[in-house]
């Protein structure tokens, strides 16, 4: 292995580990920061309560977008660093 592959390798896991720690600050914003303030959050959304309706429904569909997010964005690097 030559030293533009090793620094190309080091790069898509430096871009790597950045996605991931960024979309793990979301998740946990989401998870944990949003219901923890549920309580002031106490407007109606769909007929319910929006900290109700978030920790039911939205935690769900933000996992599901930072899922699809991680994948799309994987994706890119891949072809930006030539992964197979």
């Amino acid at each position: 292995m030559n030293t533009s592959e090793s620094t190309a390798q080091a790069n898509y896991w430096r871009r790597t580990q950045r996605l991931t720690g960024a979309l793990l600050l979301v998740w946990l914003l989401a998870a944990f920061g949003l219901t923890y303030f549920a309580r002031d959050l106490s407007f109606i959304f769909f007929g319910w309560p929006f900290g109700f309706w978030f920790a039911a429904q939205g935690e769900i569909l933000v996992f599901i977008a930072i899922v699809a997010y991680y994948a799309h964005a994987t994706r890119k690097l891949d072809e930006l660093y030539g992964s197979p």
